[in-house]
C-alpha cells in the first residue's frame, strides 16, 4: 500500500504499442499520473 506523499515503488508496464515502460524512465524528467478505472471495459 502506498500512502499519499510516499514515493511510488518501481514498476514496468506495457504502453499502447506493447513496449515496456518503467517508472524510472521518467524519474526527474516528467510528472507521472496513474489512473485506475476498475470497471472500464468490463460491462459493469
Amino acid at each position: 500500500m502506498v500512502d499519499v506523499g510516499q514515493q511510488a515503488p518501481e514498476f514496468t508496464l506495457p504502453d499502447q504499442e506493447m513496449k515496456s515502460v518503467s517508472l524510472s524512465d521518467f524519474r526527474g524528467e516528467k510528472a507521472v499520473v496513474l489512473s485506475f478505472h476498475i470497471f472500464s471495459f468490463t460491462g459493469g
